[in-house]
């Protein structure tokens, strides 16, 4: 069993100290997935939503979530965001959207709770701007696909 850092030797929760841990270039990409009505899936893959561009809208989002992620998630340290990218698939069988989000910083701490909070709020805003047509979408998958850099090195999610 690791090792768990955020607590103290009492059990109070605290934000971990990263002042002595080597600085390297560290990325994070996280993925998931939104499945929806098949008429509301073509209306935001022809680009026919009348709200506006589902995607767009959700990129910006996505990459606004992941700079904010210290401000929603407790511990987490907040991070010079060097990069930050979301991309979209589109699984016709399944009536689903996909999204990737990657994050990539230099510093002492790693980037995975930002993508995964980018990947979040951009299948969050794809449900937003939709949920006029379909109230019963659902969002699911979420999790770390990849990431590189500091002590534990390179993880690569197993399908």
């Amino acid at each position: 069993m690791p090792e768990y850092t955020h607590f103290d030797a009492q059990g109070n929760a605290i934000m971990v100290d990263v002042s002595r841990k080597e600085k390297t270039e560290r990325q994070a990409t996280a993925m998931g997935r939104i499945v929806m009505a098949p008429a509301c899936y073509h209306a935001v893959k022809e680009g026919a939503v009348q709200k506006g561009d589902v995607l767009g809208i959700a990129r910006v989002a996505g990459i606004m979530g992941l700079k904010q992620t210290s401000a929603l998630i407790p511990l987490c340290h907040p991070l010079p965001i060097e990069q930050a990218s979301l991309d979209f698939g589109f699984i016709d069988q399944e009536c689903a959207i996909t999204v990737s989000c990657t994050a990539k910083t230099f510093g002492a701490t790693g980037v995975e709770m930002e993508a995964l909070t980018g990947a979040s709020i951009a299948l969050l805003t794809i449900y937003d701007m939709c949920k006029a047509l379909d109230k019963g979408m659902v969002l699911g998958d979420i999790h770390l696909q990849k990431k590189t850099g500091g002590k534990s090195g390179v993880y690569e999610h197993r399908e």
